[in-house]
């Protein structure tokens, strides 16, 4: 009998930090690394306006959420679109009055202007426990620091534009970048399923940029000015937490 004994003890402190590291999000608050993927639908705000409309952002990274509901994150973003402004301003010096670009032998052929970014940041943020299911939803704010590049992707019909191509398309493109403060609030729903993890929230990113490039076509000149530029967006989220899930049942013997 009291071998019994000492085996069931044995066992019960062997099972111990394994019954500890199996969470439930539904009974306590844990801490966990998370992965997540996310888009937001965009709009600028301030001097990138003149050039870019509504665009499409993409996303991903890593989270990080304490036992006490803080959020910390190392994120990655691209911006695309096809929204480009002032494209007749932008080449006015080699556009026919229709605003076709001129070739060799007065030729005319088209071209795709696509607006591209790329963004870099890390985050910190707090998760408030209320009108939640349980402990590790709720409302969240954030905010965070990193850096914002964005330029106008050209690209000629058939690659037959050699006013536009190669080195000379980076006298077009008005490359900025400079760094990037960002502010979000949203809504984070967690559950006991690894599928089921969700955040939607509203963002804002403003960065002090200035130009990337030495010499400017549009303007015959370096373009030597500081720019405020900014987005506001609806981004939603989907997380996978690496924490290791207890069992919906027990049983007792």
């Amino acid at each position: 009998m009291k071998s019994r004994q000492v085996v069931y003890l044995l066992v019960f402190l062997l099972l111990t930090p394994t019954l500890k590291a199996q969470l439930r999000i539904n009974d306590s608050v844990v801490s966990t690394f998370i992965f997540s993927a996310s888009y937001a639908f965009q709009f600028p705000t301030a001097d990138n306006k003149d050039y870019f409309g509504f665009n499409s952002n993409i996303g991903g990274g890593i989270l990080y959420k304490t036992d006490k509901n803080w959020i910390h994150s190392l994120n990655g973003h691209f911006i695309f679109g096809d929204q480009v402004h002032n494209r007749e301003a932008l080449f006015h010096m080699i556009s026919t009055s229709t605003g076709e670009k001129k070739k060799k032998k007065k030729k005319k052929y088209t071209t795709l202007f696509r607006p591209t970014a790329n963004r870099s940041n890390i985050q910190s943020g707090k998760l408030i426990n209320i009108l939640a299911p349980n402990p590790n939803s709720g409302f969240f704010i954030k905010a965070g620091i990193g850096y914002l590049s964005h330029h106008i992707r050209i690209e000629s019909q058939f690659g037959t534009a050699p006013q536009i191509e190669g080195d000379y398309g980076k006298g077009y493109d008005k490359m900025r970048g400079g760094i990037a403060l960002s502010a979000q609030a949203g809504y984070l729903l967690m559950s006991n399923s690894r599928i089921l993890n969700l955040s939607l929230s509203a963002e804002y990113i403003h960065s002090w940029t200035n130009s990337q490039r030495d010499y400017s076509f549009d303007t015959m000149a370096k373009d030597e000015n500081k720019y405020n530029d900014s987005y506001f967006g609806l981004r939603l989220s989907w997380m996978i937490p690496t924490y290791r899930r207890a069992p919906q049942k027990y049983y007792y013997f």
